[in-house]
């Protein structure tokens, strides 16, 4: 992140930080198998703390979830999704990661507690997964840019086929990863879509002169006055 006060020789971003953003996700991927060892030491008792839909006990497992797993196949499976889809979204954009993750997170626990099975409790990572798919699959749509779509046509050809995970399936937490799709999608309109010129075309009434049509985005207007967002 630089400040708007300095000049900067390149708009791009620097190996520096192109490799501080990448850290968050490894951060958490280092978390999920520490706990999942700890888990495995404790007789899996750690389980427990995930999501428990309608159980006002269960709505601290909307963090939690996320960073425990149903055993070493289970983390595994998340593991390489997780670094590759979360590394993407995060290269050279740290809060674009945080906001992207906490969104999703946050639909997607709150939708499973809601709407999941009785009696049951979800965990796991996948729910992030899924969010972030769809996150890189929808956020060229609204911000228009040939890159994202492109970035996505990619990201789509690889991990698609996961979107199968979003039907009903026993035994496996299919609202978790509904709702994190759905997330995702919400993300990416919350961080890219350009609600000035919507707004102004439903209206039928253009821009001031002299003016950009064109809205900050949500990472811009978190950013603390004097600096550009990434």
């Amino acid at each position: 992140m630089a400040r708007a006060t300095e000049p900067a020789a390149s708009g791009e971003p620097t190996g520096s930080q192109l490799t501080a953003s990448l850290v968050p996700v490894g951060l958490m991927l280092a978390a999920m198998w520490v706990l999942e060892i700890i888990d495995t030491v404790v007789g899996h008792r750690l389980d427990q703390h995930g999501i428990r839909p309608r159980r006002l006990d269960g709505v601290d497992g909307i963090a939690w979830a996320p960073f425990l797993h149903g055993g070493f196949g289970h983390l595994i499976a998340n593991t390489l999704p997780f670094a590759v889809l979360g590394g993407a979204i995060a290269l050279g954009a740290l809060k674009r990661f945080v906001l992207v993750t906490v969104i999703v997170a946050v639909i997607g626990g709150v939708g499973t507690w809601l709407t999941g099975a009785a009696n049951s409790v979800h965990i796991g990572a996948s729910g992030l997964v899924f969010g972030f798919l769809t996150y890189l699959l929808t956020r060229g749509l609204f911000a228009r840019n040939l890159v994202y779509i492109l970035g996505g046509i990619v990201v789509f050809m690889v991990y698609g086929g996961v979107l199968w995970g979003i039907l009903p399936s026993p035994g496996i937490s299919w609202q978790g990863h509904l709702f994190g799709a759905i997330g995702g999608v919400v993300a990416a309109y919350a961080l890219h879509a350009d609600r000035e010129a919507a707004d102004s075309a439903s209206s039928g009434q253009p821009g001031k002169p002299g003016t950009s049509s064109k809205r900050k985005s949500l990472i811009d207007r978190l950013s603390p006055p004097g600096y550009e967002g990434s």
